[in-house]
């Protein structure tokens, strides 16, 4: 098992427009090097590092992946069993059970919430839109059961922000984006989802350049926003989960970026650098 800090901008595996720089890519180009400098590599344990999760291309933060055939089959089982709870439940007590796995987030959203904690049960399904030929994922009554717990950490109301911690029980394709846009708090400068859960629809002459679309394969920047957009501030944090061999509680913690930092954690990272 490896856990990578991913950078928002990273691809996690090949598809649509990003198919050369990906983090697929770079832990197999990584696991040849290391191969073929070892002399003696024992037959009986073969290493297939494989990210067992996603995160969104503009997502950075935690992402697991898996060095050996039976570690992805267990960890793979942890995700889908979250899945599958989250059909079945729907009230916020149930995120204090005992799971395999638990993921938690941080993002910065639109808006300030009244209340201190919310939980979102919107289901998630794919919607028509322009240039994505198999659909996009939104807010829609007819897709699957997703759940998410948002926790207020901070209100910045100079800034008519909130910093929340997101725990999602479900793992539904830009689930958080969706959830957050659904009770009218987007992530702040997401290009995509705007308040209800839906895609933002935007002029042709508005849309600018992207270089990051010509370098990864020369293909033209599309006129509306697509999943592959970043701009927004969210951020895999830290999760527990069952080791899929020792079958240990073990945490995870990727560090944050200064902008989803609380006050107090901007202080205390000060202090220990002596600024």
């Amino acid at each position: 098992m490896v856990a990578l800090n991913k950078p928002s901008g990273l691809q996690v595996l090949p598809k649509g427009l990003f198919q050369q720089r990906t983090v697929l890519a770079q832990l197999q180009l990584k696991d040849w090097k290391m191969a073929s400098s070892c002399r003696f590599k024992r037959k009986d344990v073969q290493s297939h590092p494989v990210p067992v999760h996603r995160l969104g291309r503009g997502t950075s933060g935690l992402l697991l992946c898996a060095k050996t055939k039976v570690a992805k089959v267990r960890l793979a089982s942890y995700f889908a069993e979250g899945a599958i709870n989250a059909a079945k439940k729907r009230d916020k007590s149930e995120f204090s059970e005992e799971r395999k796995i638990s993921k938690f987030y941080r993002a910065l959203v639109t808006g300030i919430l009244d209340d201190d904690e919310v939980v979102v049960t919107q289901p998630i399904g794919l919607v028509h839109y322009p240039g994505v030929a198999e659909g996009l994922y939104a807010a829609c009554s007819s897709g699957k059961p997703a759940m998410s717990k948002v926790c207020v950490l901070e209100r910045l109301a100079h800034q008519n922000h909130t910093l929340v911690q997101v725990e999602i029980h479900s793992g539904r394709p830009h689930q958080i984006r969706i959830h957050l846009a659904y009770i009218g708090h987007p992530l702040v400068d997401d290009p995509l989802y705007g308040i209800g859960g839906h895609p933002n629809f935007v002029e042709p002459e508005s849309t600018g350049t992207d270089s990051s679309f010509a370098s990864d394969g020369g293909y033209e920047r599309p006129l509306q926003p697509v999943p592959g957009d970043c701009g927004y501030h969210l951020h895999a944090h830290w999760l527990v989960l069952c080791h899929p061999t020792t079958n240990k509680m073990v945490k995870i913690t990727a560090p944050l970026p200064q902008i989803l930092q609380t006050r107090e954690e901007r202080r205390a990272a000060a202090e220990q650098t002596g600024g």
